[in-house]
């Protein structure tokens, strides 16, 4: 066997290995995160204040990895960083159950999105060295399809727990279980050969960022400012009475669903035609706001599948982006500043989302429309200068 066929293999082990880590990971987060929207609204929350709450725990979840992405570069502790994010994760998500208010919970939200962040660019980056012998695109989708294959196990338990209970808080506590199968799976993806695709330390190669990387960041930003949290979704479906409180986790799940396919072959087709596959993603993800804000379920429901789409989109190809052009010994901090910058602009367009859907949700739906579309038209520019920059790297 020849020693690339070998090492793609290898590859791609490691790849599905960490994929099974996220797998579990995400049953727990995105569980959560499937009913945050009605328990923050079921503490007291209001609108304006779920979008604050969301919106801020991604723009810390971004935000850190500005710091962790240098850090990860500084210190090459990937696995160390990794492990240290999943156990927030463990640690913030089950206790949610015993939250008494509002505020109590939106700590712990943000909690869990802080080892989100902390472990994100350790392992963007692991990824990053293994996906570069399959395709950026293809590693990083098949690797989202696993993890959305969590995040529609993690929404089904829910489903179970809140029609058992009649209650959101106690449909955190099971969330615990796989949290600890994370764990398990990553200490077993840092010894299935993860010696032949860990990022080895290397001379610095790029001492600055290419210039279309700035761009990159500029569109992904719009993007980000105008896409819709599910959170703000699922309360509109909770207090228009679009959805019973145990139908909107099993929108969430189908959700998740959507998302892990399309990812993998939008990440598949990205690989072929670059950030014009990102462009129309991002079309139809735009779709997801007239449908879900101002039709009844059956339009809702076709929102939520566009949100999904436009989601798993830019799972498998943003991150392709960056991978692309960033050298690995710059991939760190490339990393942390993409996601630090969608972070915030997240929170904004959130916050932004949450003030405008309690004065007027045509202006909420007209807003995001604008935003993405923006980003859609960056992105289609940067088709050339980023097969140049890909050229020259």
């Amino acid at each position: 066997m020849s020693d690339s066929i070998q090492g793609r293999r290898y590859a791609l082990r490691f790849i599905v290995f960490m994929g099974v880590v996220s797998l579990f990971a995400d049953m727990t987060y995105e569980g959560a995160r499937s009913i945050g929207g009605p328990f923050l609204q079921s503490l007291g929350a209001n609108a304006t204040e779920v979008g604050i709450v969301v919106g801020f725990g991604e723009m810390i979840a971004a935000s850190l990895r500005f710091f962790s992405g240098k850090l990860a570069d500084h210190t090459r502790a990937y696995w160390l960083m990794a492990f240290l994010g999943y156990f927030m994760n463990l640690v913030a998500v089950p206790t949610l159950a015993f939250a008494g208010n509002w505020q109590l919970a939106a700590l712990l939200v943000i909690a869990e999105r802080t080892g989100k962040g902390l472990r994100g660019p350790a392992v963007d980056v692991l990824l990053s060295s293994a996906t570069v012998k399959v395709g950026h695109g293809w590693g990083f989708g098949l690797h989202t399809a696993l993890d959305q294959t969590g995040a529609v196990l993690g929404p089904l338990m829910i489903v179970a727990m809140v029609a058992r209970a009649h209650s959101f808080g106690p449909a955190f506590l099971p969330l615990a279980i796989p949290a600890v199968a994370s764990l398990v799976a990553l200490f077993a993806a840092r010894r299935m050969h993860a010696d032949v695709v860990a990022p080895q330390h290397q001379p610095e190669q790029q001492p600055n960022l290419p210039k279309v990387f700035w761009w990159y960041v500029a569109a992904a930003g719009l993007l980000a400012c105008g896409f819709v949290d599910f959170a703000l979704l699922a309360f509109h479906f909770q207090k228009t009475a679009l959805a019973r409180p145990a139908m909107i986790p099993l929108l969430y799940a189908g959700a998740m669903g959507v998302n892990g396919l399309t990812a993998m072959i939008f990440g598949k087709l990205f690989d072929r035609f670059g950030t014009l596959v990102l462009a129309l993603g991002i079309l139809v993800s735009v779709l997801s706001l007239p449908l879900g804000f101002l039709g009844g379920f059956g339009a809702a429901a076709a929102g939520v599948a566009c949100w999904a789409a436009g989601l798993g989109v830019q799972d498998a190809t943003l991150r392709s982006g960056i991978a692309q052009v960033v050298s690995m010994s710059r991939r760190g901090t490339a990393f942390g500043i993409f996601n630090g910058v969608f972070g915030v602009s997240w929170f904004l367009g959130s916050a932004a989302m949450g003030i405008l859907y309690d004065h007027s949700v045509t202006a909420l739906v007209v807003f995001g429309m604008i935003a993405q579309i923006a980003a859609a038209i960056l992105f289609f520019g940067l088709r050339k200068p980023l097969a140049a920059a890909i050229a020259r790297h």
